[in-house]
């Protein structure tokens, strides 16, 4: 058994590489070699060669080629020309996952066709509110449609990559807020104002807020799920004040009794507590920073698989 090495200074040998692609290591040198390949790209290709090299090199190769042509590859020409920077904004787009490429995107756009339909084409002066309180769980459909058992066909191959985990699923949700900040933001700024309702951007940190409790709470019982509990709960508690008996109007029925009446303002009233102020504001800050701070705590989960 050979002494152990600092992992700071240690690479792989030509010589251990040898002896790892021939199967002659020894069971911990064969466990350190495999380990540190995963964080080393230099000694990854120097074991990779060695193993090409030897005696499983042509059966390796033989079962690529096979595995390439059963899925209809055909192998590109050399090019003569430095490489195109669409294989970088390919990779870009596969790591921003399905969310950015299924319904999800048509599902956020119906949406904002929705408010502006019923802003300028029934003259409902509470669509600017109504889509302010749904804008923060608009992308939690989207981290649910992104990483996943259920949500990404490549799942199994993804999460036993250095990439995956919880940095993958950061990659994504982040994508998914680059899409939704500026689609939500800007179409909640064109729509008629509410009179008293804070701005179109005070979505942000709750919506923040929501993302990471998802996240957080993802790494106990899967995204899917975390995303379908928290976004219910936030619905239940923005629809059930407009819903009971204290929003009803003076009729007793009718559009004003459920809070859509033409002005809205009882809509407005209502949502705004969740937004307006630096109470609230600073209350959703400070749920962020919680829900970093236990996903950062629960980080290591994402490194096993789903079992749901």
């Amino acid at each position: 058994m050979t002494s152990p090495r600092p992992a700071a200074d240690w690479h792989v040998t030509e010589a251990l590489a040898l002896r790892y692609a021939e199967g002659a290591a020894t069971e911990t040198d064969a466990w350190s070699l495999e380990k540190h390949v995963e964080s080393c790209s230099l000694c990854a290709g120097r074991v990779s060669a060695a193993v090409r090299a030897g005696a499983a090199g042509p059966a390796l190769a033989s079962v690529r080629a096979e595995l390439l042509a059963s899925v209809g590859h055909r192998p590109a020409p050399v090019p003569t020309v430095a490489a195109s920077p669409l294989g970088r904004w390919a990779r870009l787009w596969w790591a921003a996952g399905p969310a950015l490429r299924g319904s999800w995107v048509v599902a956020v756009a119906l949406v904002l066709g929705g408010a502006y339909a019923l802003a300028y084409g029934a003259g409902f002066q509470g669509a600017r509110s109504w889509l302010l309180a749904l804008s923060p769980v608009l992308p939690l459909g989207g981290v649910a449609v992104s990483y996943g058992r259920h949500a990404d066909p490549l799942y199994e191959i993804t999460a036993a990559t250095p990439s995956g985990g919880l940095r993958l699923l950061l990659t994504r949700a982040a994508a998914v807020l680059t899409a939704c900040v500026p689609l939500l933001t800007a179409g909640g700024a064109l729509l008629p104002p509410v009179a008293g309702f804070p701005g179109a951007a005070a979505w942000l940190l709750p919506g923040l807020a929501l993302t990471l409790a998802t996240l957080a709470l993802g790494s106990f019982v899967g995204c899917r799920a975390a995303a379908a509990t928290v976004a219910g709960g936030w619905l239940l508690a923005v629809t059930g004040p407009l819903l009971g008996p204290s929003a009803t109007g003076p009729s007793g029925t009718g559009l004003s009794g459920t809070g859509l009446s033409g002005t809205g303002e009882g809509s407005a009233a209502t949502i705004a507590r969740y937004f307006s102020g630096p109470t609230a504001q600073g209350s959703w800050a400070a749920a962020a920073l919680a829900c970093a701070a236990l996903l950062v705590l629960r980080r290591r989960s994402f490194d096993h698989l789903e079992t749901r």
